[in-house]
């Protein structure tokens, strides 16, 4: 029972920094749990100062959400920049493409930086201010609602604007993958955008490392067979592997490739 407990808080805090806010009523029907026992969740999780009560549910303290997002990008920061490495090394100088939110993605548009003529549209505001600088590439971000605790512009408004265009590759990530197959997030408002980005784009790039493979998350974003390309560290999943060879998509693990330095 403890087990559980801790489980299913470590999963609160998760959504809670996908979404900024969690409601008691949501998180009792995805759990199927009573109410009561998420109210004594984010009880416990409040007195520890992880989480702020707020009417109907909890936030993120003030504060949090950007040191949040940087210890997430410390997670595997090896493994995330030999991944952008060799999705660097797929993308043509004179493309266009399209850059969704994510730690990962963002080692992406950190690899790039050696490109040209790149056309860069993307809903992350952490990749537009890393790209905007350099003359060589023209970049392009999307309007919304712009997520407190990475920066993210979600929504309908942003999904929407993806609609407009039709690019070459597109680099999308996962807060969990499954071994059916499934691309998985936390925020429907995300995930959204992300359907409306592989809807436009000839070449989908899917890249996250294998500790993906270890995480659960409510709403799914696409299949595998979805995908063009799967960047990883490395695909602990046989039965992922498998369908990533009968969908005819290009699996590429770094592990053993040398990341990219910093600049």
């Amino acid at each position: 029972m403890a087990s559980d407990t801790s489980q299913r808080q470590s999963a609160i805090l998760d959504m809670a920094r996908q979404q900024n806010r969690v409601t008691v009523d949501a998180l009792a029907a995805h759990f199927a749990v009573s109410v009561q026992t998420i109210r004594k969740d984010l009880n416990q999780l409040c007195d520890q100062r992880r989480l702020t009560r707020v009417h109907g549910g909890a936030t993120l303290p003030s504060g949090v959400e950007n040191l949040e997002y940087e210890a997430r990008r410390q997670i595997a920061a090896e493994a995330k920049a030999a991944i952008g490495k060799a999705v660097a090394d797929l993308i043509p100088n004179d493309a266009s493409l399209f850059i969704n939110i994510g730690t990962t993605t963002e080692a992406v548009s950190h690899a790039l930086l050696d490109h040209s003529g790149l056309l860069v549209v993307t809903n992350n505001i952490n990749v537009a201010n890393r790209m905007r600088v350099y003359p060589r590439f023209e970049v392009v971000i999307a309007g919304g609602v712009v997520r407190p605790s990475d920066g993210g512009v979600v929504g309908e408004a942003a999904a929407g604007f993806f609609s407009q265009f039709k690019v070459d590759y597109a680099v999308i990530g996962a807060s969990a993958l499954d071994e059916q197959g499934a691309l998985l997030d936390f925020d429907y408002r995300e995930v959204k955008v992300a359907q409306a980005i592989i809807a436009n784009a000839r070449h989908v790039i899917l890249v996250a490392d294998q500790g993906k493979f270890s995480r659960s998350a409510p709403v799914r974003i696409a299949r595998i067979d979805q995908i063009g390309s799967f960047v990883t560290d490395h695909c602990p999943s046989g039965s992922f592997r498998q369908l990533c060879a009968d969908a005819g998509v290009t699996l590429i693990e770094t592990a053993g490739r040398p990341a990219l330095q910093d600049r």
